[in-house]
């Protein structure tokens, strides 16, 4: 595709818009086919985020060379073990894989090796990676996207929606053969390789700490007390969304949590007047509401008291506070950062995807005792760092964190 030829619209599959898959005989019909196909196969799945509670998937998609398209209905069936089986030993193409991994994990569905497109397109250096924006740069083609906030627990689904979520995976078999070219000509596809395995053999994550701190808003919250209320009305509705199978934020959202816990209301009328507290569910349900604001200050008087106002730090303080808690650390990580990001400029790469910041503020902060490039090489990869990464930073981190002052 030239800079003056404008993108072809795909507004249909090649093979048409198949039917969403909803009958143990049709499953088994798809393992068949998949099982007898070649290559490797496109994945893609569809949530209702924002809608249902939780993260689970509502669509599944999977082409494949002789098979053709098949969109599953996953709530249709128990699990999806057969798919698994019949694409054992395939190689999977996804794009942005850790959106969608844990939810295809929750049917019994993981890959055996892994190709990730929209990583590829970070690792090429591409500047826009979301799907649409590689399909245009690389095949001169373009996709609409109108329905990827849609609620996808609808049933029947409308047409449109169908149609959109079949092009998701129409492409992805040709995309991920112009990268992998693209990779070899590079000289990054043992990068790429890495990278995508990271992905596959990581653990699915588990349940969050504490996860009512993430609270939007909660912030502005000053007393432990405060927090109580919040930790009670946030666990009254995680329990009541997860009853309805609807998504949190669709009951209350977070600003009448902490609107409440900062206002303390003490009846329903009172409740009723507090910032966000409107809609069917905050008036069906005020006197559960007002009942966790209660429960939520019974506990900060308890014996074991409110929560903490902060969780102690797992790594180290914020940036903004090491020139004045650790000036060598501040130094270490101002340069170290500087000459990182100007490897990943002439290699092409995000810098984060040449090492996260995280990794770079943890080495910067507690360094090995003794620093030269195998003790630098062993903490990066302690911390998680790829091989790959290893071998292009260590060098430059040991000269920085021997010398952060360079004249």
């Amino acid at each position: 595709m030239t800079d003056s030829e404008p993108p072809r619209l795909l507004t249909e599959p090649e093979g048409g818009v198949p039917f969403v898959t909803n009958s143990r005989q049709e499953l088994e019909r798809c393992a068949r086919l998949l099982s007898a196909g070649s290559g490797p196969v496109a994945v893609d799945a569809e949530r209702a985020s924002g809608f249902r509670y939780g993260q689970r998937a509502f669509l599944v998609q999977i082409k494949r060379e002789g098979a053709g398209i098949w969109l599953i209905d996953p709530e249709a069936f128990e699990d999806l073990a057969i798919i698994q089986d019949a694409l054992s030993g395939v190689e999977w193409i996804l794009h942005a894989s850790t959106q969608d991994l844990p939810c295809l994990a929750e049917l019994g569905l993981w890959p055996d090796r892994l190709f990730d497109t929209e990583l590829a397109g970070r690792l090429l250096g591409l500047p826009r990676v979301g799907l649409a924006s590689v399909l245009e740069q690389l095949l001169g083609v373009t996709l609409a996207k109108e329905h990827s906030a849609a609620d996808w627990s609808t049933r029947p689904l409308p047409e449109d929606w169908v149609r959109y979520a079949a092009l998701d995976v129409e492409l992805l078999v040709e995309l991920r053969a112009a990268m992998l070219e693209m990779l070899k000509d590079a000289g990054k596809l043992d990068w790429a390789e890495e990278e995508f395995e990271a992905i596959r053999t990581a653990p699915v994550p588990g349940p969050r700490k504490e996860p009512w701190r993430r609270t939007s808003g909660m912030h502005r919250l000053r007393r432990p007390q405060q927090l109580a209320v919040v930790r009670e009305l946030w666990e009254t509705r995680e329990a009541l969304a997860r009853n309805r199978d609807v998504a949190p934020g669709r009951l209350i959202p977070d600003s009448a949590i902490v609107a409440a816990a900062a206002a303390l209301p003490s009846t329903v009328p009172a409740l009723l007047k507090t910032q966000g507290f409107h809609g069917r569910a905050a008036s069906k349900e005020g006197p559960r509401w007002v009942r966790a604001i209660q429960a939520g200050q019974a506990a900060a008087q308890s014996p074991e008291g409110p929560p903490p106002l902060h969780l102690p730090l797992d790594g180290p303080p914020p940036p903004r506070a090491w020139r004045d808690r650790n000036p060598l650390a501040d130094r270490r990580l101002k340069t170290a950062k500087a000459w990182i990001g100007n490897k990943a400029e002439e290699l092409c790469l995000p810098t984060e995807n040449l090492l996260t910041p995280d990794t770079l503020r943890r080495l910067c902060w507690t360094p090995p005792e003794r620093i030269d490039p195998d003790s630098v090489a062993d903490a990066l990869t302690g911390l998680g760092a790829r091989a790959w990464q290893v071998s292009i930073v260590a060098p430059i981190l040991t000269v920085a964190l021997l010398d952060p002052d360079p004249a």
